[in-house]
């Protein structure tokens, strides 16, 4: 069973605990690449890591240390305080996937979440989410958002086709209901010359 976290939104965009979106593996589950997605409302990581760390301390045991890739982080802080300590944030370009939060715990160990950009279609969010917290799941954060934009550009199409059928008079006809052409037989000609 996944857990998923996600709650009204806070006013005025404030980012807390009660505006997370996130989706967690089951406890107890075999590893798979991710340990679930979370889905922050801006790309303000300063703004956005507290409330996550304050909720997955408890879950995960404290958390030390983040890393991100900063591609997708115009600032990454070096530090972010937690109630009752400092969690510090590094970052790598070549070593991370650009899409994962990589949380570590000295004690308890690390943790993998697929970071949804905050843009993203709910459809595909949810999609993500889901995707990211199957244990059975052996796909990258980068695999995953590549599959969903896959997906996206698939109903899309579906969508501006079934479109351009509709505009064009395209719809459902009862096969029966419709109007039949009245049969036209041509005579046949005699011939001159016959028996």
């Amino acid at each position: 069973m996944t857990a998923t976290i996600s709650l009204p939104p806070t006013f005025e965009g404030r980012s807390s605990s009660s505006s997370l979106r996130l989706s967690l593996a089951p406890v107890g589950s075999a590893p798979g690449l991710l340990d679930g997605a979370w889905w922050p409302r801006s790309r303000d990581l300063a703004a956005e890591l507290p409330s996550l760390l304050a909720l997955l301390d408890p879950l995960w045991g404290r958390i030390t240390r983040v890393t991100v890739n900063p591609v997708h982080w115009p600032v990454v802080p070096r530090k972010v305080p937690i109630a009752g300590h400092v969690v510090k944030v590094g970052w790598f370009l070549a070593e991370q996937d650009p899409h994962e939060l990589l949380l570590l715990s000295y004690r308890v160990g690390r943790w993998n979440l697929l970071v949804i950009p905050p843009a993203t279609p709910p459809v595909s969010a949810a999609w993500l989410m889901a995707a990211a917290s199957d244990p059975l799941s052996m796909s990258t954060a980068s695999r995953l958002m590549a599959e969903a934009a896959r997906l996206r550009t698939v109903a899309e199409t579906d969508r501006a086709s079934e479109a351009v059928w509709t505009s064009e008079g395209g719809h459902m006809v009862d096969p029966a209901a419709r109007q039949r052409i009245p049969a036209v037989t041509a005579p046949v000609p005699h011939s001159a010359g016959g028996m």
